[in-house]
């Protein structure tokens, strides 16, 4: 039995320190399916999600979702760190570490708060190893334990600068594309002001940002769970909406450049069938068409009156429905994986930027005086 003790407290302790290089050191996809922290954030939003839908769809909804992704965190954490210290007390335990204490009846939960001391380096010296393996191992816990608390905190920051340059283009695409963003706000904003010639830009500054987020959310699978600011934006709903307009832009649109529009299409989806893989979620079609007969000629009638070039409606049909099938399925499957809504190829009813929600604004310096609720339409002449 203290073989098995030791084996197995020198196993706990590996697999943690296995799992945190993985999670926080390496930087590539981990390939393989059995591990701590995959499983413990399987398990934790599978729990925490089925919560999250027995509340009515609206704010309070996202708020209790938004909680997860920082609490998920902080309890890997603190996971590990038990870990740590349970691994350590079966070694002493099992190795029958001669103690000095006050306490005559030693027992394991002796063991477990002296590793506890040790980890943290507390250093209270209440209850120490006496013998050479004893005091070896301390040495090791205490080592292990600082440079172990060191990594988590430099950690955090990598988490939270990671997090805020994702948002701050999300936030950014809001006076471009409307809250929630659409293909169709994005493309009719820039042709009714005149400045259709800054696609191109867009499209690169959006290419570097789909990049961006697949290197970041690949390093710290984490960050997909962190939610935007604003109930109608999120990450994904960003991705799709850049995936959207360059599948328009490529089938419908004449005079644009295809290539630039390529390249970003490409990137884009490339993120999104890369995160479906991380996460294990299968592809499966979208229940509604997000793009229905209707609507695709009502997007080329605002397209052609808004001064574009469009091609034969009869050769955008097939087109349009190739590139939507080569990301609708990895998108809609994150949806539901992190319950996330997609963006709407045509925005539903009234668009209401959020730059436009704030209570009682009344005018702006430069720009005069704006309604406190308005088509964001008339401001962009859309």
């Amino acid at each position: 039995m203290r073989i098995v003790g030791i084996l197995a407290g020198a196993a706990l302790i590996f697999f943690v320190l296995l799992d945190t290089f993985e999670t926080i050191l390496q930087p590539r996809r981990v390939t393989h399916r059995y591990r701590f922290a995959r499983l413990y954030y399987q398990w934790n939003w599978a729990f925490w999600s089925s919560v999250g839908r027995r509340i009515p769809s609206g704010k309070r909804r996202e708020a209790f979702l938004s909680f997860f992704g920082p609490l998920s965190l902080l309890g890997l954490f603190f996971a590990w760190v038990c870990g740590l210290i349970l691994g350590f007390a079966l070694l002493n335990a099992s190795a029958a570490t001669a103690l000095q204490t006050a306490d005559r009846h030693v027992s394991f939960f002796t063991y477990l708060y002296m590793s506890g001391t040790t980890l943290f380096t507390l250093g209270y010296g209440d209850v120490t190893p006496t013998g050479h393996l004893g005091r070896a191992l301390a040495v090791a816990e205490s080592g292990l334990g600082f440079a172990f608390l060191a990594v988590i905190i430099s950690y955090l920051p990598g988490i939270t600068q990671a997090f805020s340059r994702r948002e701050v283009s999300i936030s950014l695409l809001d006076a471009r594309a409307g809250s929630p963003p659409s293909a169709a706000q994005v493309l009719l904003r820039l042709a009714r002001a005149g400045n259709i010639e800054e696609l191109n830009s867009f499209l690169v500054e959006w290419e570097g940002w789909s990049a961006e987020l697949l290197e970041s959310h690949l390093s710290f699978p984490v960050l997909s769970y962190f939610r935007s600011q604003h109930d109608n934006q999120s990450w994904l709903a960003a991705l799709t909406c850049m995936l959207d307009t360059c599948a328009v832009l490529m089938a419908e649109v004449k005079g644009c450049n295809p290539y630039r529009a390529q390249l970003t299409f490409a990137m884009a989806r490339h993120a999104a069938v890369d995160l479906s893989l991380i996460f294990k979620v299968p592809a499966e079609s979208p229940r509604e068409d997000r793009l229905p007969a209707e609507k695709r000629k009502q997007l080329r009638q605002w397209l052609r009156e808004a001064g574009l070039e469009l091609h034969d409606e009869a050769d955008v049909v097939a087109k349009l429905a190739e590139l939507r099938g080569m990301y609708e399925p990895f998108v809609y499957a994150l949806a539901r994986r992190f319950m996330l809504r997609l963006p709407a190829m045509i925005a539903e009813g009234e668009s209401i930027d959020n730059w436009q929600r704030s209570p009682g604004m009344r005018r702006a310096p430069g720009i005069g005086s704006l309604p406190i609720a308005g088509s964001a339409d008339e401001h962009f002449g859309v």
